[in-house]
Parts: C-alpha cells; sequence; structure tokens
C-alpha cells in the first residue's frame, strides 16, 4: 500500500553521489542571510543561499520602520548594543560605498512626565557609558525645532536615520552573486541531519515539478531564517532536546499606520523621527513617528502577541481611536480620521510577553554535538 515519505526518509533515501555540494549553507534570504552570505563568498569555497519565499527579504526584512538604530537602549554588554553600535557605523558607510539611499534624519525620544524625563536622563547617562552619541533638547529649542511635538523633555540621538531596505538588500545580493554564490529562491529546507562523516545533509523543496526535492551537503550551515529560526533548528533535534524551549520564538505582531494629510486636517511638518518612551522591558519601543525616504510620515508598530508567523492582516489590533491617541501625546495635531492602515510586521522574539529582556543568540553549537551549524 501507499503511504506518505517524511521529509527524514526521503532526505535519508539520497546517495552522496546524488547529493549537491556546498561549503557553506545559508538557510533564510533577508537581510541577515544576505549579509552573511555575502561575507562568506568572500572566503574560499563556495556558498549557497536559499530562501522559501519567491524573492529575498519578504518578511522580516521589509516589513520594518527601515531605521539605522544608534544602540540607545538595551544592556552594555548585549548583542543588541554592541552590534547595533558597530553595525551602524558600518551600515552607513557601505551606504555611501553602494549608492544605497539613506538619510541621517536623528530621532528624538520624548518624555511626557517627570518620571518619564528621569528615564530620558538614566538614559543619556547609559548611553555615554556605550559612547554613543546623545544629547537633551530644552522645551523652548524642542518647540523651534519641531512646533507640532509636545513634550515635556527631550533626548536626542543625533546617529539615528533611515534606509531604503529594499535597496540595502538588492546591494548585498548584487554583492554576493558578484563574489561567486547563489541565491535560490523558492527553496524551502524540509529537513537536517547530521552527516556522518562531518557536515550536514539537508533536504529542500525546489518548487520544480520536474525535480520538486534537492539534497544538499554542506560543511556548514548558517540558520538565518527569522521567524522560522526556531523550526530549522529543531530540525536536527529529538522532540525531547532543550533546543525546543531554549529557542521558541514568540512572535510580536505590529501594525503600521499612514499619515493621510486629509484636506481639512491641519498640517503636519515633523523633520525627525520622534519615539515615545519605551515599556519597561524593551519589549516595544511604543508607536513612533518615522519617516520614509520621501519624506512621508507613517506610525508604527504597535504590539500585539500572535501564535502564527505568518498573520500580516492590518485589521484586529487595537481600535484606531486608541492608536491615534497614544500618538496624540507627543503630536497633539494627530486624530484618528488622519491614519489609515499601512501595512503589518512580525518581530520573531526569544522573550516570552511580557518576559524579561532576551538577547540576540549567535552561536556556533559544537558544545550541543553540532560543529559547523
Amino acid at each position: 500500500r501507499q503511504y506518505a515519505v517524511s521529509a527524514a526518509e526521503r532526505l535519508g533515501s539520497y546517495a552522496s553521489e546524488d547529493m549537491t555540494n556546498v561549503d557553506h549553507l545559508v538557510i533564510g534570504g533577508g537581510v541577515v542571510g544576505l549579509a552573511v552570505g555575502r561575507q562568506l563568498a568572500a572566503r574560499q569555497g563556495n556558498t549557497l543561499v536559499v530562501e522559501k519565499n519567491r524573492g529575498f527579504g519578504m518578511e522580516t526584512s521589509s516589513r520594518n520602520s527601515e531605521v539605522i538604530h544608534a544602540g540607545i537602549y538595551y544592556p552594555k554588554t548585549s548583542l543588541r548594543t554592541r552590534l547595533c553600535i558597530e553595525g551602524k557605523n558600518m551600515l552607513y558607510k557601505y551606504c555611501q560605498e553602494h549608492n544605497v539611499p539613506f538619510k541621517k534624519t536623528g530621532k528624538w525620544v520624548v518624555a511626557q512626565n517627570d518620571e518619564q524625563a528621569e528615564y530620558l536622563r538614566q538614559l543619556a547617562e547609559h548611553c555615554a557609558d556605550v559612547d554613543v552619541p546623545v544629547h537633551m533638547v530644552s522645551q523652548k529649542q524642542a518647540k523651534h525645532d519641531e512646533p507640532c511635538v509636545q513634550a515635556h523633555a527631550v533626548l536626542a540621538s543625533p546617529t539615528t536615520g533611515i534606509i531604503d531596505s529594499h535597496a540595502l538588500m538588492s546591494a548585498l545580493h548584487q554583492d554576493l552573486t558578484e563574489r561567486g554564490a547563489d541565491l535560490a529562491v523558492g527553496t524551502e529546507v524540509q529537513a537536517i541531519h547530521r552527516d556522518d562523516t562531518g557536515g550536514y545533509r539537508v533536504l529542500v523543496a525546489t518548487g520544480d515539478t520536474d525535480v520538486p526535492y534537492m539534497a544538499v551537503r554542506a560543511a556548514s550551515v548558517v540558520n538565518a531564517a527569522g521567524l522560522w529560526a526556531d523550526r530549522i533548528a529543531c530540525m536536527l533535534v529529538p522532540d525531547d532536546h532543550e533546543w525546543h524551549s531554549k529557542y521558541k520564538l514568540h512572535f510580536a505582531k505590529g501594525r503600521y499606520y499612514l499619515h493621510t494629510n486629509s484636506s481639512n486636517s491641519p498640517s503636519i511638518s515633523v523633520q525627525r523621527l520622534v519615539y515615545p518612551v519605551p515599556d519597561k522591558q524593551i519589549t516595544s519601543l511604543g508607536t513612533h513617528l518615522t519617516l520614509d525616504m520621501g519624506g512621508a510620515i507613517r506610525f508604527g508598530p504597535d504590539l500585539e502577541w500572535v501564535s502564527s508567523n505568518t498573520d500580516y492582516a492590518t485589521d484586529g489590533g487595537e481600535p484606531i481611536k486608541k492608536v491615534a491617541a497614544a500618538i496624540a501625546e507627543y503630536l497633539p495635531m494627530i486624530q484618528a480620521k488622519d491614519l489609515a492602515p499601512g501595512y503589518t510586521g512580525i518581530r520573531p522574539k526569544l522573550q516570552l510577553p511580557g518576559g524579561v529582556f532576551r538577547d540576540f543568540v549567535i552561536k556556533e553549537e559544537s558544545d550541543a554535538g553540532f560543529p559547523g551549524f
């Protein structure tokens, strides 16, 4: 009788001579996967980046605020802080060298009461400790520079900016291919096995009706799968392995709203990004004001914990009047009728909803028995 062949069984059926051999396999063609693939391609050996979607960067990498962050919020020794500061400087340099559109707009974090103002003073001390330039802005100066913005206190971050994320990914992709690496889109990982002779066997679905599956043997594998990274990692381990809890992702959905400039609304002009004081666990930076490369205003993201990592619907969430009220705390001219649903993004988080801060994980897993993964 017929039975369904599992991905693991299918992968095990491939003979070594029927497999595609690469030195480096990168799983995930978002901005991280493209950047990693670009760097690996500069080394000896061949590199393959696989992406399950029809194009690169279609998930978190293109559904965000397109902000180049300064590195001001997180603990001093965390990867979030160290890599943000170093990466910010590298990114501005890369944009200049590769003609990727960006603007160093600067950003204000605005407080609305004494308690929030004290947070800004503590944040300024933290920034001095990690060597990120910030400064307090007087109320008089703030009203002169941004007359539409309301604030009890303001902390300015001059090294924050915005970027065309799609142009960035296109530049990384071009670099990657010029260095001899390959990007295979529409190619989804189905199973991963540790190979007896070293390296990894990886089964991918190709979407090709003639050759629906392909087996890849890679000396090293980089898991840059974003929203799917925990599932990729857990393909290597049994159901009772600690990775299922240690690396379990939680999904923080955020909605973005567009400023519609309705004809009977007052004109709003803002020259820089404006952020409220974040929540205590820094799960979200609040429904902030950002600018796109054309100068258009958008707001978001808000925060809703969801169970699905593919739930990009713009409906649901907070009533738009409540969103407008949150924005109006720092931009009092805004009204609900001035907002229109724009798009959504999903942030993969290691921390539980309401839980304590969890840092990035960038780790080679030899200690767990998986060298080169």
